[in-house]
């Protein structure tokens, strides 16, 4: 006699695990990686090692004292140390990067509950934190293929167009033969690794294009080089790598789109009217703050359901 076995959902026993999401999000960011191992040299390779290294350290000692099930083998650990390393330019003191990778795992992830229960994008706190605590750092540029690192810092392609000097071609934009961060400057390279993620159904394109469309839009109506902006500074990399992010960005179609353009605008008012020439950072952080009320917002409403009567 067959039994029927009752169990909830989900019944679909073919998913996805998250060591085999958090491994093809490492694949699409290989190519990015490699062509800033060309354009900025070795150290590139040593700067990587230290972020991931550090990353799966402290996330194993803090799962290890908080007494719960570590989690490093679900390669998450080494996908924040990735990202956060992408973020950093190649100059930037090992020391720095651990205090990067810190505040990323123990303060951003492990103390708000571990993986999907982040508030924000460890990544991005944590470049936004040596941001503000060591500028200097932060910003010391070299350009690319020229592996002297304590050559007179450069300037990157947003900081010359906002001086008005002589900026790089969109061609060096596309091919990242400019200076700045180890993951900003190949927008080819971002582009091949955020469509590989979209192919892989690892990721919507929603809210990467609202938030690149809408930057576009607003720098083509004020004027701008809408090409240039896009092209230049962080924008791919954050659009296909960190506002795709599971735990801080929404899961609805809409609530993505709605994320997206939020960026999109917040990262054209920092370039345009802000200090920083750089302004994708701090978008998706402040976006990812606002993530559970454009969740409520944009939800989908359950079929048959009815609201409750108010008494």
């Amino acid at each position: 006699m067959n039994k029927l076995i009752v169990s909830p959902s989900p019944h679909d026993e073919n998913y996805t695990k998250t060591s085999g999401i958090m491994l093809n999000v490492i694949i699409a960011l290989l190519p990015a990686w490699g062509v800033a191992c060309y354009m900025f040299g070795l150290r590139v390779v040593t700067l990587t090692a230290v972020c991931i290294s550090c990353c799966v350290i402290f996330e194993y000692l803090c799962r290890r004292m908080m007494k719960r099930d570590n989690t490093i083998t679900d390669l998450s650990a080494v996908v924040t140390g990735l990202i956060l390393a992408m973020n950093l330019p190649v100059t930037l003191p090992y020391w720095m990067a651990v205090i990067g990778a810190f505040v990323a795992i123990v303060i951003v992830k492990q103390l708000f509950g571990g993986l999907g229960q982040n508030f924000a994008n460890p990544a991005i706190t944590a470049r936004i934190v040596l941001m503000v605590s060591f500028p200097s750092a932060m910003t010391n540029w070299i350009k690319a293929r020229d592996y002297d690192y304590d050559a007179v810092s450069s300037a990157t392609p947003l900081v010359l167009e906002k001086n008005g000097a002589d900026t790089p071609s969109y061609l060096d934009l596309f091919l990242g033969n400019t200076g700045g961060c180890l993951g900003e400057t190949c927008a080819l390279a971002l582009l091949i690794g955020g469509l590989y993620l979209a192919a892989r159904k690892i990721i919507s394109l929603a809210a990467p294009v609202s938030f690149i469309g809408s930057l576009a839009l607003l720098t083509w109506v004020s004027g701008g080089d809408p090409l240039y902006h896009i092209l230049a500074g962080g924008v791919f990399l954050g659009a296909f790598f960190m506002a795709t992010d599971y735990a801080t960005t929404p899961i609805t179609f809409k609530g993505k789109i709605v994320f997206g353009l939020g960026c999109g605008i917040i990262t054209f008012v920092i370039r345009q009217y802000g200090s920083y020439p750089e302004g994708v950072s701090f978008s998706i952080l402040l976006m990812n703050v606002l993530t559970p009320y454009i969740e409520q917002l944009t939800r989908t409403k359950v079929f048959g359901a009815k609201e409750e009567e108010a008494k």
